[in-house]
């Protein structure tokens, strides 16, 4: 996990993601909240889990083609201001499942800044169209073998 410090003028830390994009901390909420799972009686008491929130959509320092294909890969966890919400309760540490959720996040938004290619349209060879005509053809004359049996009486 790479943090940075920002800007002198704002002294929050950073969530570094690539080389150009860093998310400030006033893009991020989180709440802790009990977790299910493991931890005893003290799963009652404590407030482990970690639900993250990241303001995408008024981020500017997300270009907006990522934040489409970043909208479409976060599917349900995508809220209607705009918000990507994730949570995380797999460890008992609090710490831990901050640093978890925030990797999670820095992960997602990687693979969103990554463009898919254009899909380059080809025609089949002539070759391959007579290939399958040719299997057409013997499977239709194994299927016409399936006929009535013609009896003699």
């Amino acid at each position: 996990m790479l943090y940075e410090r920002g800007p002198e003028s704002t002294a929050g830390i950073m969530l570094k993601i690539t080389d150009t994009i860093a998310i400030e901390d006033w893009e991020l909420t989180e709440q802790f909240i009990r977790a299910s799972g493991p931890g005893g009686q003290n799963v009652n008491k404590v407030s482990s889990a970690v639900e993250l929130r990241f303001e995408a959509e008024r981020s500017p320092n997300l270009p907006g083609p990522v934040k489409t294909r970043l909208r479409r890969l976060a599917g349900r966890r995508w809220t209607k201001e705009g918000a990507l919400v994730m949570s995380c309760d797999e460890t008992r540490s609090q710490t831990r499942n901050r640093e978890i959720v925030r990797e999670r996040l820095a992960d997602l938004i990687r693979k969103a800044t990554v463009a898919p290619k254009r899909r380059v349209a080809t025609r089949p060879t002539l070759g391959s169209k007579k290939r399958r005509l040719k299997a057409k053809k013997l499977r239709g004359e194994v299927k016409a073998l399936r006929g009535q049996v013609g009896g003699e009486e």
